[in-house]
């Protein structure tokens, strides 16, 4: 699975200041528990695996290029802890089940002072495309978006050529509601993004009716 969106991973500073939507998220991030994964905040130390796993060519072919030094990892990881802080955005770090290396990312950023709009963001590394990992980290982020950071409406950018994460996006429930022409500035190359959305009650709605299949 290549990165889902064009969300700038190491630059969200356009993010909108927020106050504090619900829960004491601002003082620490949780461990969240997926089958195959567990999210937890980031840490210095993770910076020479965030490098390993996020800093070759094939997954930063169609996102907004990462620090490409283990300094520069760290500076961004003090950075997400100040944004959390701040309650205008966070990062977990994504590992398999049993493991505490850090493969890959969710980002997430308020778009309002209410934190009700937010915009989302994810990357892996590319041995691990194709595993059901996002699907697994997806799901948790989006319940944690909505069920405790209060967001109403969650939005996501994806270069047109992602085909991996346009597909990923629009099995989650998401809807496209635009192309944004000539958005995103890659390697000297304007690309079109599609634009797709996801609201509270829809994912819920989606859950719920998952859950269901699971009982029957």
């Amino acid at each position: 699975m290549a990165n889902l969106t064009t969300l700038d991973v190491m630059n969200l500073t356009t993010a909108v200041p927020a106050t504090t939507p619900r829960g004491n998220w601002r003082s620490g991030l949780p461990v969240l528990s997926g089958t195959m994964i567990t999210l937890r905040e980031l840490r210095a130390s993770d910076a020479p695996d965030l490098l390993a796993s996020l800093g070759t060519a094939e997954v930063t072919r169609l996102i907004s290029p990462p620090p490409p030094t283990v300094e520069g990892f760290e500076k961004f990881i003090a950075w997400t802890i100040r944004q959390r802080e701040a309650g205008k955005s966070l990062a977990f770090g994504v590992c398999l089940k049993g493991t505490d290396t850090v493969i890959g990312l969710f980002q997430v950023r308020s778009l309002t002072l209410a934190f009700d709009n937010a915009e989302w963001g994810f990357a892996l590394g590319s041995d691990y495309w194709g595993t059901g990992i996002f699907a697994d980290g997806a799901h948790l982020v989006l319940d944690f978006a909505f069920d405790v950071l209060g967001v109403h409406r969650m939005e996501a950018k994806a270069a047109v050529k992602n085909g991996r994460g346009n597909g990923a996006l629009q099995k989650l429930g998401a809807v496209q509601e635009a192309v944004l022409r000539r958005s995103f500035l890659r390697n000297g190359v304007y690309m079109d993004q599609a634009y797709w959305t996801i609201f509270a009650d829809t994912w819920r709605e989606i859950r719920s009716v998952h859950k269901a299949r699971i009982v029957h």
